[in-house]
């Protein structure tokens, strides 16, 4: 058995990118990042107006002064004429400064009559301009590979001028849930031996939020010869296969044996945290291949611990931006940790991380309440209120 920081560290060590692909920009939110994306064009691409107002010299600027209106400018319109001495022109938000302005005058302070504007109020220091470049210049790197193109970068892609990007090709991924004790949900309610399958569906969800595509849920009995059929089924067609239950050591647990015929490496076996103990990493016919518990809280802690970065790096994005720890207030005291680290299911008041009251790893309510992993060392002591805590959202 290793613990968590020997495993992630085996993970990182032996986990390469799938490769990339071309995508529209109407596609790419969501996607990784697989190339620099360097501005083709300037931002702002010349001078413009910050205010609508009117644009002038600032030597002719000063309450009192009047300058004659020649002309309008109008965001992505005709440039206006250059201006003289004594001139100012009617300005939009957006729109280009004439040749010769260098500053505008916000319209609350100016009044117009006619072809003539006289400045009625003082107007601050302001300049209200956006010189050209101000934002970013032509062949400024804006985003780099790795990045996940959530709204704010999809912004930047398409403020770079771009309408195709490389990004990382998706992980297909296919799951097998296994345990005769197991029903569709809307059926376990016929037999009381029966419990929903519960697990599958929150590490589809997981999947899906890493930048995975579900190629197949399965289901199967605790029979090696039928596993061994459905471990075939997704070896063929994914690139992750995500086995729930079975991981154990018991009589009928065969999340291993059932691909013991197509040659699975183990990359680790049992992780030295709580909940989660029995999980294990591996690869098999160049899969990877990740043996999750059966137990619901146990399953989603060991995802999100382990599945999240293995996909997250299969596209290219740094383990540490999966597992983007972060230090919160507590805003109780938390579980003294055991012999093993523990991954604490907590919720976040606004006095801080509260942990919740039932962690045990076959619990399922305190799943829709857990927003935060608190990470507990087995060194670690006893918490106390507005202590700062390591916290992964969960």
């Amino acid at each position: 058995m290793i613990d968590f920081d020997e495993a992630l560290a085996l993970l990182a060590d032996n986990v390469r990118p799938l490769g990339c692909e071309q995508v529209e920009l109407v596609a790419a939110h969501g996607r990784v990042l697989a190339e620099d994306v360097h501005a083709a064009v300037s931002s702002p691409r010349r001078a413009v107006s910050a205010m609508d107002g009117f644009a002038l010299r600032d030597a002719d600027a000063g309450v009192g002064a009047r300058l004659r209106i020649n002309g309008k400018s109008f965001p992505g319109s005709v440039l206006p004429p250059a201006l003289s001495a004594g001139e100012c022109v009617r300005i939009f938000t957006g729109a280009a400064l004439p040749d010769g302005a260098d500053r505008v005058i916000m319209q609350e302070n100016c009044a117009a009559d006619g072809a003539v504007m006289t400045i009625v109020d003082a107007y601050g220091p302001g300049w209200h301009v956006r010189h050209a470049a101000s934002d970013f210049a032509e062949g400024d790197l804006l985003l780099k590979p790795g990045t996940l193109l959530d709204p704010r970068a999809i912004v930047a892609l398409a403020g770079a001028d771009r309408a195709a990007v490389q990004v990382a090709m998706r992980p297909r991924v296919a799951i097998i849930a296994t345990g005769d004790e197991l029903a569709p949900p809307g059926s376990a309610r016929d037999n009381v031996l029966k419990i929903p399958e519960s697990v599958s569906f929150g590490v589809a969800a997981l999947v899906e939020e890493y930048g995975g595509t579900i190629e197949a849920r399965l289901g199967g009995s605790d029979d090696l010869l039928t596993l061994r059929q459905l471990a075939d089924k997704a070896l063929a067609i994914a690139n992750v296969v995500v086995v729930t239950g079975g991981a154990s050591v018991g009589e009928r647990d065969f999340a291993k044996a059932m691909f013991a015929e197509q040659e699975l490496e183990l990359l680790f076996s049992k992780v030295a945290i709580k909940p989660g103990k029995p999980v294990w990493v591996g690869r098999s016919q160049g899969r990877w291949v990740v043996g999750l518990p059966g137990n619901p809280g146990s399953a989603m802690v060991t995802a999100r611990l382990f599945l999240a970065p293995l996909l997250g790096m299969l596209q290219g994005r740094p383990v540490e931006d999966v597992l983007d720890w972060v230090p919160l207030p507590a805003a109780q005291a938390f579980p003294i940790p055991e012999g093993r680290t523990t991954f604490v299911r907590a919720a976040l008041s606004k006095s801080g991380l509260m942990p919740l009251a039932n962690q045990d790893s076959s619990a399922q309510a305190p799943l829709g309440k857990a927003r935060w992993l608190v990470r507990r060392d087995p060194a670690g002591k006893a918490s106390h209120c507005d202590e700062r805590m390591l916290a992964l959202a969960f």
